[in-house]
Formats: C-alpha cells, sequence, structure tokens
C-alpha cells in the first residue's frame, strides 16, 4: 500500500460538546461544525478520546514527542506563556525526535500551519524540530486580527522570521494548509501537515470584528475578560469549520483524500463559553470536561464510514500511529509512550485497555483511567468514580470500595515514579480567577 498523507488538525480549547457531531446544539445561524459532523459520518469517531492534559502547550509537548510530556521540562509549564519569551530551557529541544522530525527522515514533507506553543526563537521553533516550513503564532493565545500576544507583542511567524500580514488568524492558517496541500498533494513524496488553530481560544472575535481588536476592551488585555459570547464562540468554531471544509476540498481535488489520514481533535478541554455537556469541569481540570475531547479519524482507504468507538486513546497514541503507519523509525533512545492505533482504524472489533494517567501542578491534581473506573484527586481529596454509568462524576464510590481506591491509587503512584518529579520552579498561570467570574 501507498503510505498515507496525514493532516493532523488541532482546534484550541474546544469543548467536548461543541461540535454537532459530538451532540453540540445548533446556533442562531445554524450548524455550527458541519464539515467536521460529515467528517465524523465518513469515518470513525472517538468518545473516549483523551488530551494529554488539560491545558494547552503541555499537550502539544506530548503530540510532538508522542512520549509523555511530563518527561520534558517545559511540558511542567502550566502553560508556557508570553512572558516566557526569550527563555532558553523552556521549550521542545530541538535534539529531541519528534513526530515531524522522524516522518521526515523517512522521506516526507512536512509543515505547521497554525500555533506553535514549545518556546521561542532562536532556542526553539517548528524548523528545529522537523518541519519544513511554518506559518503561525509561538505563544498561546494572539489576537485574530493584530496577532499580538498577551503581552502585547507581535507574534505571528514566517519559519523564524516574524512576518506581518493581514487578516483573520483562522483563515490565515486556513489558507497555509490549503496551499500546502495543492503543493504537495500528489507529489512523489507522502507528507504531514499539521494544522493547529488557535480557535475557539479568547479573544472572542468573529470574521466581522475587526474593530474589536483595536478597541480598549481587546487591546489591553486580549483575555477579554468583559466580552464575549456563546454565539461569537460558535461563529469562531464555524470560522475553523469552513477552513477545514477548503482543506479537504483541496484534497479531494488533488485526488489525494482517500489515502489522508485526518485526524480532529482539540488540545485540552473547553473554557469559558464551551459546551462540555455531559461532563464537569473544563481546562485546567482533570475532571472528565478538562481531558475528554473530540477525536475524529477519516481515511477512506482504511477507515469504513459511520463508525463510532469507546476505545481509549491519548493524543501521544495519534501521533504513535503515524509514525507507525508512515513506516518511520522511533529513535531507540527515546521510546515512544504512545501506542499505535492502527488495529482500531482498521477493524471495527480491535478495542484494547489503555491504561492513561494524568498530573497536575494545579490544585495538585492527579487522575488514572483503567477500563470504566477512574482515580482522581483534587486539593488532597480522593475520589473514585464508574466513568461508564456516572460520566459526570457526581457519585463518589471511593467509601464504598475502598480496596479498588487503594488498588487505583498505588497503580498511578507506581507510574508517577516513572516520571520526573513536578520542579519546583514550575508556574501555573490562570487567566481569570474568581473574582472575574463565578466559578464551576
Amino acid at each position: 500500500m501507498v503510505r498515507p498523507n496525514f493532516v493532523f488538525i488541532v482546534a484550541d480549547d474546544l469543548g467536548h460538546a461543541d461540535l454537532g457531531c459530538y451532540g453540540g446544539r445548533p446556533a442562531r445561524f445554524g450548524a455550527v461544525s458541519p464539515n467536521l459532523d460529515a467528517l465524523a459520518a465518513g469515518g470513525l469517531r472517538f468518545t473516549q478520546g483523551y488530551a494529554n492534559s488539560p491545558v494547552c502547550s503541555p499537550t502539544r509537548f506530548a503530540l510532538m514527542t508522542a512520549r509523555w510530556q511530563y518527561r520534558l521540562r517545559g511540558a511542567a509549564e502550566e502553560p508556557i506563556a508570553s512572558r516566557h519569551r526569550g527563555h532558553k530551557h523552556l521549550g521542545l529541544p530541538p535534539s529531541h525526535p519528534t513526530l515531524p522530525s522522524l516522518l521526515r527522515a523517512a522521506g516526507y514533507r512536512t509543515a505547521l500551519a497554525g500555533k506553535w506553543h514549545l518556546g521561542y526563537p532562536p532556542d526553539f521553533g517548528p524548523l528545529q524540530s522537523g518541519y519544513e516550513e511554518s506559518f503561525g503564532p509561538m505563544s498561546g493565545g494572539v489576537d485574530y486580527f493584530t496577532h499580538a500576544a498577551s503581552n502585547g507583542m507581535h507574534d505571528l511567524w514566517e519559519g523564524e522570521e516574524e512576518r506581518v500580514a493581514d487578516g483573520y488568524l483562522t483563515d490565515l492558517i486556513s489558507d497555509r494548509a490549503v496551499d500546502f496541500v495543492r503543493r504537495r498533494a500528489g507529489g512523489p513524496e507522502p507528507f504531514l501537515l499539521s494544522v493547529h488553530y488557535t480557535a475557539p481560544h479568547w479573544p472572542w472575535e468573529t470574521r466581522d470584528d475587526r474593530e474589536l481588536a483595536m478597541s480598549p476592551e481587546v487591546s489591553r488585555n486580549i483575555f477579554h475578560l468583559s466580552g464575549g459570547n456563546i454565539e461569537t464562540y460558535r461563529r469562531m468554531i464555524h470560522h475553523m469549520d469552513e477552513g477545514i471544509g477548503r482543506i479537504l476540498a483541496a484534497l479531494r481535488e488533488r485526488g489525494a483524500l482517500d489515502n489522508t489520514l485526518v485526524v480532529f481533535t482539540s488540545d485540552n478541554g473547553g473554557e469559558r463559553f464551551s459546551d462540555n455537556w455531559p461532563l464537569m469541569g473544563g481546562k485546567m481540570d482533570l475532571t472528565e470536561g478538562g481531558i475528554r475531547v473530540p477525536w475524529i479519524a477519516h481515511w477512506p482507504a482504511v477507515i469504513a464510514p459511520g463508525r463510532v468507538t469507546g476505545q481509549h486513546c491519548l493524543t501521544m497514541d495519534w501521533s504513535a500511529t503515524m509514525i507507525a503507519a508512515g513506516g518511520a523509525n522511533p529513535d531507540p533512545a527515546y521510546p515512544l509512550d504512545g501506542v499505535d492505533l492502527m488495529p482500531v482504524l482498521r477493524s471495527e472489533g480491535a478495542a484494547f485497555r489503555r491504561p492513561m494517567y494524568w498530573r497536575m501542578n494545579h490544585r495538585s491534581q492527579r487522575a488514572h483511567r483503567d477500563g470504566r473506573w477512574k482515580y482522581l484527586r483534587v486539593d488532597g481529596h480522593e475520589y473514585l468514580f464508574d466513568i461508564d454509568a456516572d460520566e459526570r462524576e457526581r457519585a463518589n464510590r471511593a467509601s464504598l470500595e475502598p480496596g479498588r481506591l487503594a488498588a487505583m491509587r498505588a497503580a498511578y503512584e507506581t507510574w508517577e515514579a516513572t516520571m520526573p518529579p513536578i520542579p519546583a520552579d514550575a508556574t501555573i498561570s490562570l487567566g481569570y480567577g474568581a473574582k472575574d467570574m463565578p466559578q464551576r
């Protein structure tokens, strides 16, 4: 079989139920995500898929390396912030093998259109970690029109050079992705295209809100704490969905759609205006709403349409899957922690057990999911949930099943002992708190 192309699409802070195919409600303007809904209908939708972290840059370390993010110092930041620009240690080390570097060594062409959030040039950057070309912001969040980060500095880059461009960032990212497909699809080499949108991350701006970007409300604080609403948020998702539709159309025009694995997800759970129903919590939380995210896989040559699976998976598993499917060889000095999901993609009945672990410096959180059971600790309080029966995590079984609680706690501690400890100087960056809006 001809080696597949890969298009790995990542939304930013998208809630579990924000898409129609995950139960999301229509907006006033109509369907929020028609292209993604069609992608799911034509492929495989995961109902029990997870992000490696409930906050952005740690998940991206796992995505890039196919390894537990906790192995790298930069991922201990929750998250890397714009104030870290120029920091020489907080980033993805160029010496570390990555999804794009391993595929590139195996003959793939590689490109990133969108957000990096893994350290700043000159010490870090997409071109130093396996991408041949890149376009997008380096920080966690930028204004959609001025492209300024939360520190007020311009943050849009072409490779390692700052680039001034006019336009709505979601559209600029889609434009670059479409351009790459048109240049590479059908060529002699397969390709990896990473499309890392900032949508629907704050500030809350649609394509028609250019004036808002220049207002004091946003220009002085892109956290946009006093603005936004559900309809604006849904329109931001719709703009991203339109771009994804254009990428799929370009693949189809070039005759490359059938043998391209398109994967869609979010870097973590939703934030202020997101819909995580029926899950509790969101970004920064190890409750389900912070880590369970949409996962869609579309590959007509391999995946039968209309499939749904409850297979457990993590972000890094998809990177490991692409490495395996692309015929790349992992570096033995950096063994992968991600698991190859190809059997699940190929066969309806190929589900397997996938224990998963998380930890957060924020609120001293820890979590372990194994089968239907989940062990959770937040602020020193321990919980045991039967997720299959209680995915909203409201019925704490800890006092009724102390043996199971102890076993899952022990499994977590055994796993954590294999990871470096959280550094004493690691920081937690919260964009807002109880003084800004009521907490969950």
